[in-house]
């Protein structure tokens, strides 16, 4: 894999940055979203498109992504998923491709950092800090705020996650078949716990992806049940 600057993300960064709402689609992955109504409503944000859950504050220099809960229980590899890819292993899954996320965060004037490294020796990943909010309704209908942290439990210390994400940016990969560019994060490592070259946010800190390794895991009792529409609130940390 190599990772770029150039090729489809800066044609998605251009039109986001200027609060567009359509973005060229010929190597883009499936639209995520639904017929759904979003959870909850943003007349006063900008959606990057008419059919992902992706807004964006300019002058607040926040990112809003829709979702819903998929585990509330159990080892975990990714906190944060596209739908239909790493669902198995994530706590939310995004109404959102990655690469939309990673094309709001530029919006919003983060630069990506660099993704994690292990040869010749591991090098931790680098970029922004980003903070991450939930914001759910509960079964009573009121709704609730936390951080993101509050629903990973470090096996380890059986304590909340006490590490901020940075923005490392993912990755591109060309098939050499037909010269097509596919942003690496599409594939499921939007938000990740484990260290992935391809995510696009990591954890500053090592985490193996071994099954017998696994470090976090989501915090029962704390997340909400299976299928409850959820949005994620990014923003850089100040």
């Amino acid at each position: 894999m190599t990772r770029q600057r150039t090729g489809p993300i800066v044609a998605v960064v251009a039109f986001a940055a200027l609060g567009v709402a359509a973005w060229a689609r010929e190597s883009a992955p499936p639209a995520t979203g639904s017929a759904e109504a979003p959870a909850f409503e943003h007349a006063d944000l900008v959606r990057l498109s008419p059919v992902d859950e992706v807004w964006i504050d300019p002058k607040g220099k926040t990112v809003v992504v829709g979702g819903r809960i998929l585990l509330d229980r159990g080892p975990i590899e990714v906190f944060a998923c596209p739908v239909r890819t790493k669902e198995h292993e994530a706590i939310v899954a995004t109404k959102a491709p990655a690469r939309l996320v990673h094309a709001a965060l530029l919006a919003i004037g983060l630069d990506p950092g660099r993704p994690v490294g292990f040869q010749p020796e591991y090098r931790a990943a680098a970029g922004p800090r980003v903070a991450i909010r939930m914001r759910w309704r509960d079964a009573e209908g009121r709704e609730q705020e936390c951080p993101a942290q509050d629903w990973i439990r470090d096996s380890r210390t059986g304590e909340a996650l006490a590490t901020d994400w940075v923005f490392t940016g993912s990755e591109f990969w060309r098939d050499p078949a037909d010269g097509r560019e596919y942003y690496q994060a599409d594939g499921g490592d939007l938000i990740c716990v484990s260290n992935f070259p391809s995510a696009t946010l990591d954890l500053p800190v090592e985490s193996s992806a071994s099954n017998d390794a696994l470090l976090f895991e989501a915090f029962e009792g704390r997340v909400p049940p299976r299928g409850t529409p959820v949005e994620l609130i990014l923003s850089a940390r100040r």
